[in-house]
């Protein structure tokens, strides 16, 4: 049950777009009859789009391309979109976000939660997102972060996954392993200015 570190996640975007709103445009992504200015975002790695659902229960003017590279996630974001409500809101598209089909300045958000950490070339998938990002835009990205000691390691697998079977275990520190420090991210955001 992630429900709590989603919430968080939409929490701290929430507190990103009111210290630096981002811009608002007539949609792109579900043009409607009224013609507003909506905010368009771009979810990368949408997964079963949980978060894009709480983002649109707590977020009226606003319109979501939930995308992730696997089809069976998106078969059950459907399920869930559906559920929610929002099916007018949130479109799914299945795309490798390393090479986004977007135009230039879509989004006046691209966000994306835990999925560097899976791409062998995370740079590629930032400057991807860059790219497709409005000027005066809000790229917010949320990921695991590298433990600096194999014993830091050991400690946060046994306390977040210490109850879970042996196959989960392993994968959660894989996963941890995997992950970039926050001098290797920095390092990244900054070669793209």
């Amino acid at each position: 049950d992630h429900s709590a570190v989603n919430t968080l996640f939409v929490d701290d975007l929430l507190k990103a777009f009111a210290e630096t709103p981002p811009p608002k445009s007539r949609s792109r992504l579900m043009p409607d009859d009224d013609d507003a200015a909506t905010l368009d975002i771009l979810d990368l790695g949408t997964g079963t789009a949980l978060i894009v659902v709480e983002l649109c229960n707590r977020l009226d003017d606003c319109r979501v391309m939930a995308a992730d590279a696997a089809a069976a996630m998106l078969e059950l974001a459907i399920y869930n979109i559906e559920v929610s409500g929002h099916r007018g809101r949130i479109q799914l598209d299945q795309v490798d976000a390393k090479k986004l089909h977007y135009i230039d300045g879509q989004f006046g958000v691209v966000m994306s939660n835990s999925i560097i950490h899976h791409i062998p070339e995370p740079l590629v998938v930032l400057q991807e997102a860059v790219r497709v990002t409005a000027p005066g835009g809000l790229l917010f990205f949320r990921d695991l972060l590298r433990p600096d000691t194999k014993e830091q390691l050991d400690h946060l697998v046994e306390t977040y996954a210490g109850n879970e079977i042996e196959f989960s275990k392993k994968m959660f520190a894989e996963s941890l392993h995997a992950a970039l420090t926050l001098e290797e991210i920095r390092d990244m955001v900054t070669s793209l200015g």
